[in-house]
């Protein structure tokens, strides 16, 4: 017991920090699920669905690395507060919109790029200060509760989201979201002290400051072959995000509460990873670890989602998708944390953000694409007697189950294609 409140005590700080933005997280989580359930039920359409992640992701990969350069020399504090003030104006924007029935795509794809931009410059600056308010024995602890807060959000976002969708609109779902951005926001304001840290020299230009981050990586091939092995994945993964919804909510046995389900399912899932990534001591290779979780998450929910003609088995296969994502963050946050030096991680994460977030916007784009143009086209013209009808079934939807079989493959592959890599291997004889 007294080890609990020794751990309460080094962390005071960073648990109210944790806590406020689990909810603030939630609350903007909940508003993106309620957009994705509106702007599907209006365009019928899942590119037109994808979009909205593609506008929220694409300022990380055309400004991220600048980014972490402004972060490394600006107040962490501030550079947050700033972020999230700017962030809740657009949701407030959208408010407004909805509410006098004015509310259109062109709207949230704007507001989206604006969120996200903020997003960007943010997330370095929250990375820091996590490292500044953590003494380095908590660091795989604090991974894997900031991974439970990621299995949370996962797990009641689509539930809540809906439910409060369903019943009470569009509208009472962003309230929410700015009601827990004002609890974050006081919070950090009022109550959390982050230190500022090394800064780097005064002198040193924005360009150069910028190449530091990218310098880094370079030298450090190991680290940076592991970003791109995470690149690869999140291509897969944010296919299947765009493709989801055109899957859940036109199956026979689909619709709005099965797509809430199989996402909670996937949070629940992700809950149950996150607790054991908090208990479990230090494994001797954290290596292995990301790269078997990452394996286990490709070579299941893929396949079930695609082969599968119950609610059931789609549940099951969410759970073994995302039950080891929080233990493979968990080590992947610990390693980077105690191989970057704090006086550069916010240049070196935001160079990670580009590269390693670059291609969920394409994932997006490409599923969106494939379902629209490709897979939903192919399944209509092979008609009811094909192989593809005995494997996928007939109707919308069929072309959208026959890519989720392909990013099964094509998962399974990423992975075993990165193991083979001895620069990631070489992690393990660092210090």
């Amino acid at each position: 017991m007294s080890s609990v409140f020794s751990f309460i005590g080094e962390l005071k700080s960073f648990l109210i920090l944790w806590f406020t933005q689990l909810l603030s997280t939630l609350g903007s989580s909940m508003t993106s699920f309620a957009l994705v359930l509106w702007s599907y039920q209006d365009r019928g359409s899942a590119l037109t669905t994808a979009l909205l992640s593609v506008c929220s992701y694409a300022p990380y990969v055309l400004v991220s690395i600048f980014a972490g350069a402004l972060s490394d020399r600006w107040n962490k504090k501030a550079t947050m507060l700033c972020c999230d003030t700017f962030a809740a104006l657009c949701t407030s924007t959208v408010l407004l919109l909805a509410a006098s029935g004015q509310l259109h795509m062109w709207h949230l794809y704007l507001l989206n790029g604006l969120t996200g931009l903020m997003n960007t410059v943010q997330q370095p600056a929250a990375d820091v200060a996590v490292t500044l308010l953590t003494p380095e024995k908590h660091y795989q602890r604090v991974s894997g509760l900031r991974s439970l807060s990621y299995s949370l959000n996962n797990m009641l976002a689509p539930a809540l989201g809906t439910a409060l969708y369903t019943l009470l609109g569009l509208e009472w779902v962003i309230l929410f979201d700015l009601a827990t951005f004002l609890l974050a926001f006081c919070s950090l304001l009022l109550f959390i002290p982050i230190p500022q840290g090394p800064k780097p020299e005064r002198t040193e230009s924005l360009l150069r400051s910028t190449q530091a981050g990218l310098r880094y990586l370079c030298e450090n091939r190991g680290i940076l072959d592991l970003i791109l092995f995470l690149a690869a994945i999140n291509l897969t993964a944010s296919m299947f995000n765009a493709a989801l919804p055109a899957l859940a909510l036109t199956r026979p046995w689909g619709g709005e509460n099965v797509l809430g389900l199989v996402q909670s399912v996937s949070g629940v899932s992700m809950l149950g990873g996150s607790i054991a990534a908090s208990l479990l001591p230090a494994p001797k290779s954290r290596v292995r670890v990301i790269c078997n979780t990452l394996l286990l998450a490709m070579s299941t929910e893929n396949f079930i989602l695609a082969l599968g003609r119950d609610l059931s088995l789609w549940c099951v296969g969410a759970a073994l998708g995302w039950v080891g994502i929080p233990i493979m963050n968990a080590n992947l946050d610990a390693l980077f944390r105690s191989r970057i030096p704090v006086d550069i991680q916010g240049r070196v994460y935001a160079a990670r953000n580009s590269f390693q977030f670059f291609t969920i916007p394409v994932g997006y784009l490409l599923g969106g694409f494939l379902v629209d143009q490709v897979f939903e086209p192919l399944a209509a013209a092979l008609g009811p007697d094909s192989l593809w009808a005995a494997l996928f079934g007939t109707g919308k939807g069929a072309g959208a189950a026959g890519l989720f079989l392909a990013m099964g493959f094509l998962g399974v592959a990423t992975c075993l294609l990165f193991r083979r890599d001895k620069r990631i291997w070489a992690l393990e004889c660092q210090g």
